[in-house]
């Protein structure tokens, strides 16, 4: 454990504002299929009370997980917020009646999902958000130029303090760069899947978060059995290893584990904060693809 009492200590978001690298992830709170009400309410309510009574400053979330649901959740159980507290949204989508995930990119639709992002948290400025390009295991190729510009506005109108991007490529992050300044990125990032290794060390040189999601995403059978031994060894998880490890991989890395449980919430501090030997490491080294 680090000064902040988090695996991981913490992390310069931009300048004057710092978040735990144990951060969040609210996307589970919501129904089945990230659609609809969550299964227990209280119960979530109480996971994110849970959260910050941790000490953890970074929340992920978005309105389109519910829709609405865990953003309303987060109102209702945080509000008014710590100051501390850095929520982080993201927009570039949106859920029909029947929880499909559809494309919302057009400048009208950003826009609006921003102000809607605002009523939901109970926010006048939203502290970061992302806008969500690509599918979910990687980018898309071409420019984000007409769909970042409405973004970088809003920010220049005050109502974001900050962006952020995900599902990107290096090209895009540049291209976005040269609009706005970009304080993180969100990609498909795990142990097993490090096709974004050149990217996370290029980003930490530049002093730009990276957010991993999907921590145990599309593993082999071979590749979880590796990754329970190790965990076995150290008397944790395997999504235990997979955070240490994350952490461990590079200072730019914030993670965002979710979970509808407070058991879970603290087996995942827990577990982040494992200690990983280089025997550990070589044998996470040959689940890589």
């Amino acid at each position: 454990m680090s000064d902040s009492g988090l695996p991981g200590g913490m992390f310069a978001l931009a300048p004057g504002v710092s978040v735990t690298r144990m951060g969040y992830g609210a996307m589970q709170l919501a129904g089945p299929g990230v659609f609809g009400p969550p299964k227990d309410r209280d119960e979530a309510i109480a996971v994110l009370r849970e959260v910050v009574e941790l000490g953890i400053t970074h929340i992920d979330t978005s309105d389109y997980y519910g829709p609405y649901v865990t953003n309303e959740l987060i109102r209702e159980a945080l509000h008014p917020y710590p100051e501390s507290l850095q929520i982080v949204t993201k927009v570039g989508a949106r859920r029909d009646a029947a929880g499909a995930w559809l494309e919302a990119r057009s400048p009208d639709e950003l826009r609006r999902a921003v102000h809607e992002n605002l009523e939901h948290l109970g926010l006048d400025a939203l502290h970061v958000v992302n806008l969500r390009l690509g599918g979910f295991a990687g980018a898309e190729a071409g420019s984000l130029a007409e769909t970042f510009g409405p973004l970088v506005e809003l920010r220049e109108q005050g109502l974001i303090r900050h962006l952020g991007l995900s599902t990107v490529n290096a090209e895009q992050i540049r291209e976005a760069q040269a609009m706005a300044p970009v304080v993180c990125v969100q990609n498909f990032f795990n142990v097993a899947h490090r096709e974004d290794g050149e990217l996370v060390d290029s980003l930490a040189a530049e002093g730009i978060a990276y957010v991993p999601y999907f921590p145990l995403g599309g593993f082999t059978p071979l590749q979880s059995t590796e990754l329970a031994s190790v965990a076995s060894r150290l008397e944790t998880s395997p999504l235990g290893v997979a955070l240490a490890w994350l952490l461990q991989r590079s200072p730019n890395i914030l993670l965002i584990p979710g979970t509808s449980s407070r058991v879970h919430l603290r087996e995942n501090v827990a577990g982040a904060g494992a200690a990983l030997s280089d025997q550990d490491l070589a044998g996470l080294d040959r689940i890589a693809v």
